[in-house]
């Protein structure tokens, strides 16, 4: 038996789709067990390019099954055109595709919320992306949450909508927007319901007897570390448990199955939207990472902020995970540069300090010490095999796995699933 788990070791972006898409041949079942469609991962096959939300990625291999669990936060619209968009290409769903019916339901007024909070917040703002995913998890812990459950029985789904209305709408026309209408509502989600009831049936139970049969199963994670709800730059995070050991509440299966925990992190540093980024680059240097590295956002289109490797971020991250390995992304991206610097790690007023020793404010106030080493100034687009790339870039490839404490396993050459390196 083994338990893979697939985690962003940044902001996100770090290319998790890509090792995903990659690890689920070997696998039974590609777990989505947290997030909601504020994630997107960017899948390149020889079927074409899909951009996902929440289907896991795994789907591309035909003989997996695919489970989204109780710890995700649907948005039924963009589910069911994720589903039609892997029917139209080809793709069976029926017995692979398991949603759990304790997810909960991103509502209209969730998204409506989302942008009226922003706005209210005026400069301060967090950043969101306006999917309405803060809001459906302050529903689900404060036992204001519809789930799919719910739709299973549609006066049960009438009653619980009409009281949400009630406390929602007042919210809403205080903050200067318009009421929703309770029927509209209903008649649309009913629709989708006919559409994804095929798929509605609770995967604990299928992922308990995968582990007793010694099958391969593969959790997929959605965001990267430091968008963890506790663990991250808070406020300016996402509002789920991001971290391996998540998968215990967001699935039913005990941590203590996972086997490897595997770290997808970039050859340098993204962030989309506000919040602390200790390596952030404004110079010829920043707008080359993000034009090269072709870095605009998945779900938003929003441009991602660029900086260097930041060695005590994913030093951390390694450890609060326990990554046995990682898979460095978009090597590419760095072939132009005749220099690259390598945040080893933080200084405040002359002395060392950690990523944990603070929160979002510290780390504007902390310096980045840095390491430069020699580019390669060639291309390794493409390559396949670990003793053909530039000695400068094996020398990069080495010093991150010294300053972080976890050994590359995977080094990504390309977008597309061949171009891999596999050590």
């Amino acid at each position: 038996m083994s338990i893979t788990v697939v985690i962003g070791s940044q902001w996100g972006d770090e290319g998790k789709g890509k090792i995903i898409d990659v690890l689920s041949l070997m696998a039974d079942f590609v777990v989505r067990f947290h997030g909601g469609n504020n994630a997107g991962h960017t899948v390149v096959n020889q079927y074409g390019k899909f951009p996902l939300h929440l289907i896991p990625c795994g789907i591309f291999a035909k003989k997996v099954k695919v489970c989204i669990t109780n710890g995700v936060v649907l948005d039924l619209e963009v589910l069911v055109a994720e589903i039609e968009l892997l029917k139209k290409a080809g793709f069976t769903l029926e017995g692979r595709l398991f949603i759990s019916p304790r997810c909960h339901m991103i509502l209209p007024y969730h998204k409506i919320l989302d942008k009226l909070y922003e706005e209210a917040k005026g400069k301060a703002k967090t950043g969101t992306t306006g999917r309405g995913i803060g809001h459906v998890y302050a529903d689900k812990v404060s036992y204001n949450g519809i789930r799919l459950f719910d739709l299973l029985n549609t006066a049960q789904f009438g009653e619980k909508l009409t009281i949400q209305l009630n406390i929602k709408n007042k919210i809403i026309q205080a903050l200067g927007g318009e009421p929703i209408d309770k029927k509209e509502v209903e008649e649309t989600f009913l629709e989708y319901f006919q559409k994804l009831e095929p798929y509605i049936k609770e995967p604990y139970p299928l992922l308990l007897q995968a582990i007793k049969e010694n099958r391969s199963i593969l959790f997929e994670g959605a965001h990267g570390v430091f968008l963890d709800n506790d663990w991250g730059t808070y406020p300016f995070v996402t509002a789920s448990t991001v971290l391996s050991g998540g998968i215990n509440a967001s699935s039913g299966i005990p941590a203590k199955e996972i086997k490897e925990v595997v770290g997808v992190v970039k050859a340098y540093t993204t962030r989309v939207g506000t919040g602390s980024f200790p390596t952030e680059l404004f110079d010829d240097d920043g707008e080359a990472l993000r034009k090269e590295g072709n870095e605009f956002g998945t779900t938003t289109g929003r441009a991602r902020r660029c900086g260097w490797f930041d060695a005590e971020l994913v030093r951390f991250a390694v450890q609060i995970n326990g990554f046995t390995k990682l898979a460095l992304t978009k090597l590419d991206v760095l072939d132009t540069f005749s220099e690259i610097k390598l945040c080893t790690g933080y200084e405040l007023n002359n002395k060392r300090v950690n990523y944990y020793d603070g929160d979002a404010v510290f780390l504007e106030k902390i310096k980045p010490v840095y390491k430069t080493m020699k580019g390669w100034k060639r291309s390794t687009r493409g390559i396949t095999d670990f003793e053909k790339l530039p000695l400068q870039a094996k020398q990069y490839i080495k010093e991150v796995e010294k300053q972080v404490g976890a050994p590359v396993a995977y080094i990504s050459t390309g977008p597309a699933r061949e171009e891999l390196i596999v050590r």
